[in-house]
C-alpha cells in the first residue's frame, strides 16, 4: 500500500497531529480527501525563463499530471533548481552537484510514493540522475527532447555544431557580420536541446539505454504532439510504480545496466561529458565505471549512429529511424538484452518492438558503421596518470598520431586575451595547451577545451589543431581535442609543468599522451612550483564547499562525501 500524504511526517513529536495539520493546510489549496488519500507522484518542475531547453516543460507537466490520474494517483509538482548551459556562470558543471543535491533533499523532503523528473539541458538529467539514485525512490525520468531543425541557404541547421562550425567562419573572415546575425536567429528554431549529439542528447540516450524512461523517450522532437503523449503514459507508469512502491533505481541499475550504458555511449559518437556525468550515477550506487574497461568497449562498438559531429544526421532523423530501440536492436550481442525497464519489461521487449524503418540511413548496421571504433578513447601517459579522454570519432584522422610544440595558456582568461594576437608564435603543427581549467581551476571545470584555433591560423585555412586540457568540451563540438586530463593543473597534476616548446606526443592507437622530457626535468619542475592557495572566491558558501570536496574527472566531479561505500 502507497503511504501518500502519511509519508515522511513533520517532526512535532505527535505523528497523530502532523498529518492533522498536513491535511488541514493542504486542504487550503482546494484538494479533496478523496484526492488526498490517494497515492501520490511528485514531479520536478525545472522550467525556467532562463532555461530555453525546457520551454516545453509545462506542456510536459501537464500530460504527466494527466497520466497520473487516469492512472488513479494523485501528482504533485514541486519547483527544483533549472540549470541551462549557455546561462550559467561561471559553468553549468560548477552547480550540477548543487542541483543534485536540491532535488535529492526535495524528494526526502516531501511526501510522494514514486516521482518523476523532468529535465534535458545537459547538467540537469546527470544532476537529476544522481539524485534519484541517492534517494531511490521509484523513479520516471522524462527528457525534454531536442529541437527540430533550422534551416538557412539550403542547409539544415543544428545547434550547437553548427554553431561551433559557423563561428569558426566567421573569425576565419569567410562569413561576414550580417549572415552570422542571420544564423544566430536560425540555429534554434524551437524550444528543446540541441538537436545534435550534444551533452543533452548523449544523456537522453544513456537514460533510456539504463531502463529508466519510456522507450523513445530520448529521441521524440521537443514541439511534438508525440512528445506529450509520452509524458501522459510515463505519468500513468510513475501511478503504478506508486502503487507498487517498485522498481526502485537500485533495483534497475546493475552492472549489465550500466555496461549497457556504456556501450549506448560509444555507439552513438556520444559526449565525453557523458562519461564523467555516468562515472559520477555509478558512484551513487555500489557500482563503479572503469576506464580501462569503458576504453575496451570503445575498441569492439562501433559509432552507429550518423549524427552531429561525429556524422551527417540531426536527433530527429534519428527518432525517425526508429531510435534507441532500434541501435539497441543493431548492436545485438553488445547489449544485455535481459536487464530491466522501469515498466518491468526487458529492453528484450523493447527491442522486439523496435520499428523498422526502410531506407532509414541514420542507424547503420553493425556491418556498416560510420566509425570502425566507438566514440571515445581513455588516454594514459605521463601527462595523465589517471587518464584522459579524446572523442576521436569527432576528430581529423590526420592527427590521432602527432608531435607538435606546446604553445601554453595559463588559463581560460589567458587564452582569450592571447590567442588571437598577431604576435602569437604558433603553427597548425603546434599543439595548444589550456591549464588550470579543471574542476578546482576554473573553477567548475568549463567547456573550454574547444581552444579556438587562432585567428590568424584560421584565415590561412587552418580547421583543426591538436589540443589539450583538463576542461570539459561540448559533445557538440569536432575537433582533435584531449580532455579531462587528470589530476588537473591546480590539483598538482603534470599539465602544471608543460612549458612553451615542449613536444608532445599524442598517439590514439597507442591510447597515449606524453610530455618528451625527461623525468629528473619534470621532477625539477615539480620542485619550483609553488603552492595552490585557495581562491578568493572559494572562501564562503557552495563556493567553498565545492572546492573543498571535488573529485577529478576520473570520479565523476562529485562531492566526495557523496559517494556511495562499497563496491560491486
Amino acid at each position: 500500500m502507497a503511504d501518500g500524504l502519511r509519508k515522511g511526517l513533520t517532526s512535532y513529536g505527535d505523528a497523530g497531529f502532523s498529518l492533522f495539520l498536513r491535511k488541514a493546510f493542504i486542504k487550503a489549496m482546494g484538494y479533496s480527501d478523496d484526492a488526498l488519500n490517494r497515492p501520490i507522484v511528485g514531479i520536478t518542475n525545472t522550467h525556467s525563463d532562463y532555461n530555453p531547453c525546457h520551454g516545453n516543460v509545462p506542456q510536459i507537466i501537464e500530460a504527466v499530471k494527466r497520466g497520473v490520474m487516469l492512472a488513479g494517483a494523485m501528482p504533485m509538482v514541486f519547483p527544483t533548481i533549472s540549470i541551462a548551459e549557455s546561462f550559467a556562470f561561471p559553468t553549468s558543471m560548477y552547480l550540477r552537484n548543487l542541483m543534485a543535491m536540491d532535488t535529492e533533499e526535495m524528494i526526502r523532503a516531501q511526501p510522494m510514493d514514486a516521482v518523476v523528473v523532468i529535465g534535458g539541458c545537459d547538467k540537469t538529467l546527470p544532476a537529476q540522475l544522481m539524485a534519484v539514485v541517492s534517494a531511490d525512490l521509484p523513479t520516471v525520468v522524462i527528457p525534454v527532447g531536442p529541437m527540430v531543425v533550422g534551416h538557412h541557404k539550403g542547409e539544415v541547421l543544428g545547434a550547437c555544431t553548427d554553431c561551433r562550425r559557423l563561428w569558426a567562419k566567421y573569425r576565419a573572415g569567410e562569413i561576414d557580420d550580417v549572415e552570422i546575425e542571420a544564423v544566430n536567429g536560425r540555429l534554434a528554431p524551437s524550444v528543446g536541446t540541441c538537436m545534435v549529439m550534444g551533452t543533452a542528447s548523449t544523456m537522453a540516450c544513456i537514460t533510456e539505454a539504463l531502463g529508466l524512461s519510456l522507450p523513445m523517450s530520448a529521441t521524440i522532437p521537443a514541439p511534438h504532439a508525440e512528445r506529450f503523449r509520452s509524458a501522459e503514459a510515463s505519468g500513468k507508469v510513475a501511478a503504478e510504480m506508486a502503487m507498487a512502491k517498485a522498481p526502485r533505481p537500485s533495483e534497475l541499475l546493475t552492472p549489465a545496466a550500466f555496461k549497457n550504458a556504456q556501450v549506448v555511449l560509444q555507439a552513438i559518437g556520444g559526449s565525453t561529458n557523458g562519461l564523467i556525468h555516468l562515472t559520477a550515477i555509478a558512484n551513487r550506487t555500489k557500482h563503479r565505471i572503469d576506464l580501462e574497461t569503458f576504453d575496451k568497449l570503445g575498441r569492439e562498438v562501433p559509432v552507429l549512429i550518423d549524427l552531429k559531429p561525429s556524422g551527417e544526421h540531426y536527433m530527429e532523423h534519428f527518432h525517425h529511424a526508429g531510435g534507441v530501440p532500434k541501435l539497441m536492436a543493431q548492436l545485438g550481442d553488445l547489449i544485455d538484452l535481459d536487464a530491466k525497464t522501469i515498466t518491468g519489461a526487458t529492453l528484450r521487449d523493447v527491442v522486439a518492438g523496435a520499428e523498422e524503418v526502410p531506407g532509414q540511413d541514420a542507424i547503420r548496421q553493425l556491418t556498416d558503421p560510420i566509425k570502425p571504433e566507438g566514440a571515445m578513447a581513455v588516454l594514459h601517459g605521463n601527462l595523465a596518470p589517471r587518464g584522459a579522454v579524446i572523442k576521436h570519432s569527432a576528430a581529423s584522422p590526420k592527427l590521432l598520431q602527432h608531435t607538435g610544440r606546446a604553445v601554453v595558456f595559463e588559463s581560460v582568461e589567458d587564452m582569450t586575451l592571447r590567442v588571437d594576437s598577431p604576435d602569437l608564435e604558433v603553427n597548425a603543427d603546434d599543439v595548444l595547451v589550456l591549464r588550470n581549467a579543471g574542476p578546482k581551476g576554473a573553477p567548475g571545470m568549463p567547456e573550454a577545451g574547444y581552444l579556438p584555433i587562432p585567428k590568424k591560423l584560421a584565415r590561412a585555412g587552418v580547421k583543426d589543431m591538436v589540443r589539450i586540457s583538463d576542461a570539459r568540451m561540448s559533445g557538440t563540438a569536432f575537433g582533435t581535442i584531449v580532455l579531462h586530463i587528470t589530476p588537473e593543473s591546480a590539483a598538482g597534476g603534470p599539465l602544471a609543468l608543460v612549458k612553451n616548446g615542449d613536444m608532445i606526443r599524442l598517439d590514439v592507437a597507442k591510447r597515449s599522451i606524453d610530455l618528451l622530457v625527461d623525468a629528473a626535468e619534470l621532477e625539477k619542475r615539480r620542485a619550483a612550483l609553488a603552492p595552490v592557495a585557495a581562491p578568493e572566491w572559494a572562501k564562503r558558501g557552495y563556493a567553498h564547499l565545492f572546492n573543498e570536496t571535488i573529485l577529478q574527472a576520473d570520479e565523476g566531479c562529485d562531492f566526495d562525501f557523496m559517494r556511495a561505500k562499497g563496491k560491486g
